[in-house]
């Protein structure tokens, strides 16, 4: 079903408030760079550390980024977004750091302010760059231990602070909390659907996510549909139902932590079996690997993405469909966390090739996918217009030359900011959710 662009862009002018909405997180610069230094200590372990000291400068990691092959700026180069980290890691704990404090010079406040662009504005920590390293430097996870500082030295840019500080402090995001999520199941109960909320016990714990009940609320009610056409055990919490972790996008793991362990908790809690995490790509790992990391043990439950248990389901034989047909022809976005960090790529492919419809590959596709450009944080952040652009602007080309007619993705954020910039560009691209349409194409019983 089509969305009503005027509530898209309602939703969008609210995105562009957020930074009115930050609270202030001012501290006295000597405090700021103690606060960032101590971060750094603690996360650059020994893998940490082999990955700073690999680099061989090929420049291939500046091939794969799409704000550098848009740009060509070599500030932009991914790695130089790793220069704070190694300046502090070479003076403070490298072996010979003794040499290079010779020449190395200290890191001050300043520093601090100007990586806020590249590791915030100008990063979307897709992994591309990682991909293309011959040494396997995983920069992206690099990139969020700068962040992770710049967040404990109050850094964070505002708009993306306004959601990390909302999410902390009252565990709403974009002011979607339980009663949201109760009015959205009551509205459709009204249609006539059994939505099993808040039970004492439940093989599945279903994530949804603020965007699903505020603006794709068809995702929503497909995955309602799903749930109950499998006829498993399943609900949704009250409260835990939210599958974005702000705290993880932004670097500030206090909030990160407490975000996880609402989820690790309900679902130890129901003796779930599996939680299965929306269509939002940075929930995945957020769940799927920090969460273990936060909670300090291994998950108790297994943690899938829903296009990766749509696609088991449909390999199983357990949820048949309805075929669409051939003259629908789309193109399929991989979201970066969960196909490139997640390695989900052939699930939503075998879902799409059960609906029998036509599918074309972009130029890029599954690992070397170009990001849509709004991940880790970035379509809510005030200073990232530009790189977001740039990206959407790539993506594009990719798209259009596959000839479809139509994306299909499993990403909120992905497919917000796809259809911003559709919108900005006047490009009649539609942009759907993947459950959505597996949710319109279910085969009916026979009678």
């Amino acid at each position: 079903m089509a969305i009503d662009m005027n509530v898209f862009r309602g939703f969008a002018e609210q995105i562009k408030m957020l930074p009115q909405m930050a609270q202030p997180t001012d501290c006295p610069d000597g405090e700021r760079v103690s606060r960032a230094k101590a971060v750094f200590r603690e996360k650059l372990d020994r893998s940490k550390a082999t990955y700073l000291e690999s680099c061989v400068h090929c420049g291939l990691c500046a091939e794969a980024c799409q704000f550098y092959i848009q740009t060509e700026d070599p500030k932009l180069t991914p790695i130089h977004k790793l220069d704070l980290l190694t300046r502090f890691y070479r003076r403070e704990m490298a072996p010979m750091r003794f040499v290079y404090r010779l020449f190395e010079p200290d890191i001050t406040a300043e520093d601090l302010e100007e990586t806020q662009h590249l590791v915030y504005d100008s990063c979307t920590e897709c992994g591309r760059c990682g991909v293309a390293c011959p040494m396997g430097i995983d920069i992206a996870s690099m990139v969020n231990v700068t962040r992770q500082g710049l967040a404990e030295a109050g850094l964070i840019p505002a708009g993306l602070r306004a959601v990390e500080q909302e999410q902390g402090s009252r565990g709403t995001v974009f002011g979607v909390g339980p009663e949201q999520l109760r009015g959205a199941v009551e509205a459709l109960r009204a249609k006539g659907l059994d939505v099993p909320i808040d039970k004492d016990k439940a093989d599945i714990l279903v994530l949804s996510s603020t965007i699903d009940i505020l603006l794709f609320k068809d995702v929503f009610e497909a995955t309602v549909k799903v749930m109950n056409h499998l006829g498993v055990d399943w609900t949704i919490h009250s409260c835990a139902f939210e599958g974005a972790n702000f705290g993880m996008l932004s670097g500030y793991e206090e909030v990160q932590r407490s975000a996880s362990e609402r989820i690790t908790s309900q679902a130890i809690q129901l003796g779930a079996k599996v939680v299965i995490v929306p269509e939002c790509g940075h929930a995945y790992p957020a769940l799927r690997w920090e969460g273990a990391n936060e909670h300090g043990e291994p998950l108790p439950f297994e943690v899938m993405a829903i296009s990766e248990f749509l696609g088991r389901e449909v390999a199983e034989g357990r949820l048949h469909l309805e075929p669409i047909g051939r003259k629908k022809h789309v193109t399929y976005h991989d979201p970066c966390k969960v196909g490139r960090h997640g390695g989900v790529f052939k699930e939503p492919r075998a879902v799409l090739d059960a609906l029998d419809l036509r599918r074309t590959e972009m130029p890029k596709n599954r690992l070397n996918n170009f990001c849509c450009g709004g991940g880790a944080g970035l379509f809510v952040m005030e200073g990232a217009t530009e790189m977001r652009n740039a990206a959407f602007d790539l993506k594009r080309m990719q798209v259009e030359e596959t000839g479809a007619e139509s994306i299909v993705t499993a990403c909120g954020s992905c497919r917000v900011n796809l259809m911003a910039g559709a919108d900005r560009t006047q490009w009649p691209m539609p942009v759907e959710s993947l459950v959505e349409l597996v949710g319109s194409h279910l085969k009916k019983p026979a009678d």
